[in-house]
């Protein structure tokens, strides 16, 4: 008995301490459904529209308000639809790619929520988060026309 309380509370550990998952970004499938176009790279490319828009809103605020939260959000469904696109349609070189984007993507999201009680670097880091997405805009970009060209 002691042994099964001991795995509970690790486990109960782990998930309260794991920072980042469903049981704190529930609203992630709903940004995937609501950015969901006829391919995976449509998708891609609705949810960083979205996620530049928040981005912008978040300008100037402090703390988790309603803009990061948000931003957090949708940046998790980005995260989950890319992790689809890869696994299914889209090919290595690209692939790859995407993957890069999405680990400068989180590693700036990190360094954004560390900093978002603290202005000017809350603004520095989002505007380095909108020159990452319009750098991925411009490859899933490319991606679509490569797909209506073949």
């Amino acid at each position: 008995m002691k042994h099964l309380s001991g795995i509970l509370g690790l486990c109960l550990l782990v998930t309260v301490s794991s920072g980042c998952s469903y049981l704190f970004y529930p609203r992630a499938d709903d940004y995937v459904r609501q950015a969901k176009g006829p391919t995976a790279v449509d998708t891609l490319l609705n949810l960083t529209a979205m996620l530049e828009a928040s981005a912008t809103q978040a300008k100037g605020g402090t703390g988790k308000d309603r803009a990061l939260d948000d931003y957090h959000n949708q940046l998790h469904a980005l995260f989950d639809a890319m992790d689809a696109a890869v696994a299914s349609q889209i090919t290595q070189p690209a692939s790859d790619l995407l993957i890069t984007h999405k680990k400068t993507l989180r590693l700036l999201f990190h360094r954004l929520w560390a900093l978002k009680d603290q202005q000017p670097q809350r603004d520095q880091h989002l505007d380095r988060c909108l020159a990452e997405l319009k750098s991925l805009r411009e490859v899933l970009q490319g991606l679509k026309r490569q797909a209506l060209s073949s």
